[in-house]
């Protein structure tokens, strides 16, 4: 009996620890106005330009983008840093238009009008938000002596992915509307001579909950909308 109640004890913290390893998501939509997106027109994933603090990550959008164009049903998605380039300067972080109206009288001028043209893009998906540590407890030592090393203890850290996806009509310079997710996850290492991580996945999911989403609201379907409170 002695003898088992370390496996005992190893088994609860265990099982504790992948308890910890969940995640709650939200998703939500707000439509402005219809969505149509025909056979030869794109779509463009940017970073919203920031004036301060940190701006959306690169392997997030890229993530979006190509969520985007897989499936049967994918869309021809640009690639973003190819599309800044081609519009040079005036989809730059500094000069990007601050409103979808303020894309009509960059219209205005046949030289913008005809590099739009060129692209094929029809609608901007401008991405903010970021991944971040909300919250972190517990605490984990290792050592190592002759003949033997080790972990022992318990740590854990909540991080949360909050992201809006504000959708662009090009064509008609207007905003079609927002699309956006947020999930939270805690995660958890557990020192058992082994360090064993127990690891939620929360900007992965919101990847996929926000470009799944994006998907039905680009195609204008208005049912199989994703559920507004999930648990994973």
């Amino acid at each position: 009996m002695a003898r088992a109640r370390p496996f005992r004890l190893l088994a609860t913290v265990v099982s504790s620890a992948a308890l910890c390893a969940c995640m709650r998501a939200r998703t939500d939509e707000v439509r402005e106005m219809a969505t149509v997106v025909g056979d030869t027109e794109g779509i463009v994933v940017l970073a919203k330009p920031q004036t301060d603090g940190a701006g959306t990550e690169a392997k997030f959008l890229d993530c979006v983008g190509n969520n985007l164009k897989s499936g049967a049903r994918g869309f021809k998605v640009h690639d973003n840093e190819a599309f800044v380039n081609a519009m040079f300067p005036w989809f730059e972080p500094s000069t990007a238009p601050v409103r979808p109206e303020a894309v009509a009288d960059l219209l205005s001028h046949e030289q913008v009008a005809r590099r739009l043209a060129d692209t094929g893009v029809r609608y901007v998906v401008w991405v903010n938000g970021v991944t971040k540590k909300t919250d972190s407890g517990g605490s984990l030592a290792c050592g190592a002596a002759p003949g033997a090393a080790g972990c022992i203890g318990f740590g854990w850290w909540e991080k949360e992915s909050d992201y809006q996806a504000t959708v662009w009509d090009l064509k008609q310079s207007r905003s079609a509307g927002t699309v956006s997710a947020d999930v939270t996850g805690t995660s958890a290492l557990v020192g058992a001579i082994v360090p064993l991580p127990f690891i939620a996945r929360v900007q992965g999911t919101a990847c996929n909950r926000l470009s799944s989403q994006l998907k039905t609201f680009l195609r204008g379907d208005p049912a199989a909308k994703v559920p507004a409170t999930a648990r994973q």
